[in-house]
């Protein structure tokens, strides 16, 4: 040990280290070593992929479905004006709902300090559709036609009150943020069957006001970075950062790129560090999407009968139904998992007119778009999901004026509905109370949902895992079951 007494040198370095300094970076040497290899056996213990590319292997059983498109109505639609036929709301109208009913159960600090709680009836027309008898309002004219592709879930509930966590459980799985998001958690189980496009999209409509949506809904999590979704935007540049800077061209990019790669290899080979190869698999992809992007963005070629389905607003860029027609668009090339976001539905007052105009912008390219998928033959294999975060109250929030009244946030009943990917269509599961307030039969938690939708991706939900801080995680956590009844 004499010898560690001297200044060492290493390599070309001729900073000489005493022995203090020598130990000291040596020990971090072998910390990252360490940590590099319980990381690496954790990954391997996630994805056990033979290419070693963060991916476990693909499918569980046979899919239905090979993609999705969820058209999520962010802020809550109100159920009891749309789908929920509850005539008695009509017969009680204004008056208190009733303390059987209620049971003391939690209401939102908007309503929690209100001296009553007056039950407000629809204003909107109820009657059947299709060969199935689906009840719907005069609200939804264009989604009545398609009632026979429906399967609508009038018993789905959750934990969470609010907009937050309402909404990043149902992307997530959890109400707290950090967890992956399920179009992630869709590219990470079954890959990509478009190398020019990545396996998982979002596009956010325009909208002034609503509550706010970050771009963690959409995010990995602790998933490698890679398996982000790629939001796709209404201006000139639909994806940011991807167009090169003016005056650079493509052959320059690609010179510059390649040389990236060199370096990046050079230095994975020295670190073992996963994160370069999803930094090099990024560049990759976002060169091919410069070309692919602007393809998959270019509505000039569809036919005057195909933009006639979406109705007028499809011809607006950052509309929703611009982005219904982009959501076929990605669906016939291969994207797994399309994700459209229309804010607005948070009705705590005004409910009668913001509906009609909610309804006004997405009635028609919703079902236009189921629509076009069948006659393009793509629903077949298409899992189209249509709902928000969690329903509104039978009982108004505030006072209840003629012709005016808002509802508030209620978890414990909802309605959603799923269309095409192998669902039962023109059925109708779940059963609310009268009041649309409790659940009567077939519940199903948004944990159920998407341990449903896994299925139907040929995925089992208690398979699907990630290693991370020593716990394995999934989707549904440690909850879920399929709904056999949904299954076609």
């Amino acid at each position: 040990m004499s010898d560690l007494k001297q200044p060492l040198c290493t390599g070309n370095d001729l900073h000489p280290y005493s022995r203090r300094q020598w130990l000291g970076r040596f020990g971090y040497g072998i910390g990252s070593m360490a940590l590099s290899s319980l990381l690496q056996q954790d990954m391997a213990r996630a994805a056990p992929s033979p290419s070693a590319t963060d991916e476990p292997t693909r499918l569980h059983h046979a899919p239905k479905a090979k993609r999705i498109i969820f058209l999520f109505q962010s802020g809550a639609p109100s159920q009891m004006d749309m789908f929920d036929y509850k005539p008695v709301l009509n017969e009680r109208h204004g008056q208190e709902l009733p303390e059987s009913v209620r049971k003391g159960q939690r209401l939102t600090g908007m309503s929690a300090h209100q001296a009553s709680l007056p039950v407000v009836g629809s204003p909107f027309k109820f009657s059947q559709h299709g060969e199935s008898g689906l009840w719907m309002s005069d609200l939804l004219p264009h989604t009545a036609k398609i009632a026979d592709e429906l399967c609508v879930i009038k018993s789905m509930n959750t934990e969470a009150i609010n907009h937050g966590p309402g909404v990043t459980m149902m992307q997530t799985g959890s109400q707290f943020p950090g967890r992956p998001s399920m179009g992630a958690w869709s590219w990470y189980g079954l890959g990509s069957e478009n190398e020019d496009l990545p396996a998982f999209v979002v596009m956010v409509s325009k909208h002034q006001g609503g509550q706010p949506l970050f771009a963690r809904l959409w995010g990995s999590g602790f998933l490698p970075g890679k398996f982000d979704g790629v939001e796709l935007r209404a201006d000139k540049d639909a994806v940011l950062y991807l167009n090169s800077p003016a005056g650079i061209q493509q052959s320059t990019r690609r010179q510059a790129l390649d040389g990236l790669a060199k370096l990046h290899q050079l230095q994975f080979e020295s670190t073992g560090d996963p994160a370069i190869e999803n930094r090099i698999a990024q560049y990759e992809m976002a060169f091919r999407m410069q070309t692919s992007i602007p393809e998959v963005t270019n509505i000039s070629r569809e036919s005057d009968e195909t933009l006639a389905l979406y109705g007028d607003d499809v011809k607006t860029p950052g509309s929703y139904a611009a982005n219904c027609l982009r959501a076929r668009r990605l669906a016939e090339r291969g994207v797994r998992f399309i994700q459209l976001y229309q804010p607005g539905w948070d009705h705590h007052g005004n409910l009668p007119s913001a509906i009609k105009r909610q309804c006004k912008k997405t009635d028609q390219p919703t079902a236009g778009l189921i629509q076009d998928l069948k006659n393009r033959g793509l629903l077949e294999d298409t899992l189209v999901v249509w709902g928000g975060e969690f329903g509104r109250t039978s009982y108004c929030q505030g006072k209840i004026t003629p012709g005016n009244f808002g509802r508030d946030h209620h978890p414990r009943c909802f309605t959603m509905w799923m269309a095409g990917g192998g669902v039962k269509a023109g059925y109708t599961h779940g059963e609310t109370d009268e009041f649309s307030y409790n659940l009567v039969s077939d519940g199903v938690h948004i944990h159920d949902l998407h341990a449903t939708i896994l299925q139907l991706m040929g995925i089992d939900h208690e398979r699907l895992t990630y290693r991370y801080q020593g716990r394995d995680f999934r989707l549904t956590d440690v909850h879920g079951d399929v709904v056999k009844p949904l299954l076609g």
